[in-house]
């Protein structure tokens, strides 16, 4: 056996996830790609918004079936460009 070591990896350095964005918005801990996955499969039924807190309009969708469907592709369409904002008012910024 050989008396040297082998070398040892670097540990691996995960940034900090950012609490706010570019423009000082504060950002939401909730998926943006969470948000988006349940507004387009279930979005008529507004889960997504139950996701981000938002229980009042959650409701109001999944009365009117996502405003026929068309609520349901404005709030997709929203949540993709990454203007969707929690109850808090916070952005959904992190596709994590």
């Amino acid at each position: 056996m050989s008396d040297e070591q082998q070398p040892i990896a670097p540990p691996i350095y995960a940034p900090p996830k950012p609490t706010v964005d570019q423009f000082g918005n504060p950002i939401s801990p909730k998926s943006r790609l969470a948000a988006a996955l349940l507004c387009g499969l279930i979005g008529a039924l507004g889960i997504h918004r139950f996701y981000v807190g938002k229980i009042g309009t959650g409701i109001l969708m999944l009365i009117t079936l996502g405003g026929l469907g068309i609520w349901q592709l404005i709030d997709f369409i929203i949540i993709v460009v990454g203007s969707f904002k929690d109850k808090q008012g916070r952005v959904l910024a992190n596709w994590q």
